[in-house]
């Protein structure tokens, strides 16, 4: 009899008691982190203040969008207490602005990014990596929905606390949108796109590239800002080179590169943006900010919809090529259990037929006799044939490589005795995927059988040839040929080595003349990866 053991509740409760104290370990320790980033955040800001009170972009805004959009709503504490540390120490530094005013300030941006937050899930989806269009519409969106709340409430905190005057309200609200839109703009992308996978982006761009890459943009990011002479806007041309080549994660970068670099210079008193007035200042790098961060995103947003564009397309091709496959293995199966079962049984009964024959009167049954021998033999190549067409069905085409398949094919063609079949090729193993093999060989034995059938050929040379990044393949007889000049619609055989080609993306030729022969000629990309390996 198995004992039964009954937990104490004591245990169970202390058990309890000590996962609930985790919980609450992580969850404290997960606010006072986000604080903590949120508040460094904002000492970034203020540290590229142009004036004591201007600040061209505030970081804050995206980095606490890109918290409560990917781990939720709930790590609203986090934002509120970092919020908070940085309004303390504004109100202690006795900058001159009430009380009620920071704490309209602060609401203002609490508002900013609890609306920001459920405005980007509802527009771009949970977890969305801006490698669409769409996404990045829906991104400026919300971020401008956002930062808007933030700029009305806060002016309208300012003004009822007499801070600024009536008249320079508007302008007001202007700068703090744009300051908090180009902080988002900056710090949100930047995040969403190295949030998923860190490891996978740092690999990506920690290459010869990359290093370059990021070199070029804090180059040319200084010349920009500090040059005397109109080259502004010289970076963009590196931003989307990042767009092209790195995606969402190399852009993003970028853009905080040549930002950073422009805010810095310009708060040190250095570039073309120092040297205007403060409200223009401000502006030009706001928008110099802003129109970087669109472009780089848009234009990698447009690559990378354009690279899925053509993963799913060869991912239809092959879930395509798949179904086409198991249709091949149905038909083989219906055409065993129904045709070929059926010519089996006509050629048994055929051969019962002339067996009765033999006892009859020879004379009388010859005519009967010899159409029985000609439904046989009928019959038989029928079955033959059909025999040849279920093994294609059933087996894979190039098994064993392209070569040795070809070879295999060549040997059990049931030719005329005056005609050669020779197959040449590389013996070691060629750069091509096996779907490509198989895509060639059904073009070689499809032509094969035109030479079979049609050529009137006393010779025909198969050859296999891997040079550079390609392979080719080549079919030549010496029959009687035909004229290759005009397009031929409806015929099957051409008509299939043409398809098949196609799908392949290989150049398929065929030229004869004739009383000349006939050449069919293809030419596939050898697959990058199985290139490298059979060069090795």
């Amino acid at each position: 009899m198995s004992e039964l053991h009954v937990a104490h509740p004591k245990s169970v409760s202390q058990r309890s008691l000590g996962f609930l104290r985790s919980k609450l370990v992580r969850t404290v320790a997960g606010i006072v982190a986000i604080a903590l980033a949120y508040y460094g955040a904002a000492k970034v800001g203020q540290a590229l203040r142009y004036t004591a009170s201007v600040s061209a972009i505030w970081p804050p805004a995206g980095l606490g969008i890109a918290v409560l959009y990917l781990w939720g709503l709930r790590w609203w504490p986090g934002i509120f207490l970092g919020e908070l540390l940085v309004n303390a120490e504004l109100y202690a530094s006795d900058s001159g602005i009430p009380f009620w005013s920071i704490m309209g300030q602060q609401t203002g941006n609490m508002l900013e990014l609890l609306v920001g937050a459920i405005l980007l899930k509802r527009f771009i989806g949970p977890r969305a990596g801006l490698d669409r269009a769409d996404q990045i519409v829906g991104m400026l969106v919300a971020l401008a929905c956002g930062t808007a709340i933030s700029a009305l409430v806060g002016t309208a905190s300012m003004l009822a606390g007499d801070v600024i005057e009536p008249s320079e309200g508007a302008k007001f609200c202007r700068t703090w949108w744009l300051g908090d839109t180009a902080g988002g703009l900056v710090t949100l992308p930047l995040i969403l796109t190295w949030a998923h996978d860190p490891a996978r982006a740092w690999r990506r761009i920690r290459t010869w590239e990359g290093a370059l890459l990021v070199a070029t943009i804090a180059v040319l990011s200084v010349i920009s800002v500090s040059a005397d002479e109109p080259v502004t806007y010289i970076v963009f041309p590196a931003l989307i080179w990042a767009a092209l080549r790195f995606g969402p994660t190399g852009a993003t970068l970028s853009v905080a590169v040549a930002a950073l670099t422009a805010i810095g210079f310009t708060a040190n008193e250095v570039g073309p943006f120092f040297k205007q007035p403060i409200d223009h200042r401000t502006l030009n790098t706001q928008l110099y900010i802003g129109m970087a961060a669109i472009t780089a995103l848009v234009v990698q947003a447009l690559v990378s919809e354009r690279q899925q564009s053509t993963l799913e397309l060869e991912q239809a091709k092959r879930r395509e090529r798949e179904r086409a496959l198991e249709e091949r293995h149905r038909i083989a199966r219906d055409l065993h259990d129904s045709v070929s079962q059926a010519l089996f049984s006509t050629v048994l009964y055929t051969r019962t037929g002339e067996r009765a024959l033999n006892y009859e009167q020879e004379g009388q049954s010859e005519i009967l006799r010899r159409a029985l021998t000609a439904i046989a033999d009928v019959t038989v190549g029928a079955q033959r044939e059909m025999r040849a067409l279920l093994l294609e069905l059933k087996e894979p085409a190039a098994d064993g490589g392209l070569v040795a398949a070809l070879t295999r094919h060549a040997s059990s063609l049931r030719t005329r005795e005056e005609l050669m079949i020779d197959v040449l090729g590389p013996e070691r193993r060629l750069p091509l995927s096996p779907e490509a093999e198989d895509q060639l060989f059904a073009i070689g034995r499809e032509a094969l059988a035109n030479v079979v059938k049609h050529s009137g050929a006393r010779r025909a040379l198969v050859r296999v040839d891997a040079l550079g990044p390609s392979v080719s393949l080549e079919i030549r007889d010496n029959g009687h040929g035909f004229d290759s000049a005009p397009v031929r619609p409806g015929h099957y055989g051409l008509d299939s080595m043409r398809s098949r080609a196609a799908e392949l993306g290989a150049i398929l030729t065929i030229r004869g003349r004739p009383g000349e022969g006939t050449v069919v000629r293809v030419e596939a990309r050898a697959d990058g990866d199985q290139a490298n390996d059979a060069d090795s």
